[in-house]
């Protein structure tokens, strides 16, 4: 779920960076896009730290 979150926040930036673009005003402004690629880093951290807490749980059971 982390991941899914991180990359639908990475496509709205891209979204966001193609519009700009192509109509020269950008629809979210640079705070904006700050706090949207601040919310993808924190999404996809939490993500992997998950997966790694779940492969150390799981070489934990495997050793017993």
């Amino acid at each position: 779920m982390p991941y899914l979150i991180a990359a639908i926040l990475l496509m709205a930036f891209v979204l966001n960076v193609v519009i700009g673009v192509v109509s020269k005003a950008p629809p979210v402004n640079v705070v904006g896009e700050m706090l949207i690629l601040f919310g993808a880093a924190i999404a996809f951290s939490i993500g992997i730290l998950r997966s790694e807490a779940k492969r150390i749980s799981e070489d934990e059971k495997a050793s017993k």
